[in-house]
């Protein structure tokens, strides 16, 4: 869950551009609404990158080998489903504080090829989903499945999507 005063900055900004939308550009009002606007938005940079900080601090400390997937996000936005959190969740900052990080701890960051099959993968079996048996964001139609569950048509194992894909990624280590 986000804190509330990162969901507070959000509504405020949402509020703000539908105020700007309304302004005549380059008068008074308009260049006083945007200027709240723009002070906003550093606001919520500087929140989301004291998280990220906090957060990958806390990993580098805590463990030896972290491992991370290498997401293809612009990919990822265009379902619709999730790009709003996408786009604010800001991967690649992440990414870049948890490798300079883990430099500077001596701790080993293990980064997984985009195209490895983490949530496509059996944990229990080995047995790797294709075609129609493949899981996306929408679940897998010809088995009437959702997307946080993965079963396996080969060992009959019943997992949860992202356990299981943390399993794989752990068998990296």
């Amino acid at each position: 869950t986000l804190p509330k005063k990162l969901v507070k900055l959000y509504s405020r900004i949402k509020h703000y551009q539908k105020i700007l939308a309304r302004k005549k550009p380059k008068s008074n009002n308009y260049i006083g609404v945007r200027t709240k606007l723009q002070r906003d938005y550093t606001k919520v940079t500087n929140l989301q990158h004291d998280i990220i900080h906090k957060f990958t601090t806390k990993l580098v400390e805590n463990y030896d080998h972290i491992v991370i997937e290498d997401l293809d996000v612009k990919h990822m936005q265009m379902s619709h489903v999730a790009s709003k959190g996408l786009q604010r969740s800001q991967f690649s900052y992440f990414r870049q504080c948890l490798t300079y990080k883990c430099l500077w701890y001596g701790k080993h960051l293990i980064l997984a090829d985009r195209l490895y099959p983490s949530t496509q993968r059996c944990s229990e079996c080995g047995n790797i989903k294709t075609g129609d048996d493949r899981i996306t964001l929408q679940g897998n139609k010809k088995h009437h499945t959702k997307h946080n569950e993965y079963v396996c048509y080969n060992c009959e194992a019943v997992l949860d999507r992202d356990e299981n894909a943390v399993n794989n990624l752990l068998d990296l280590i």
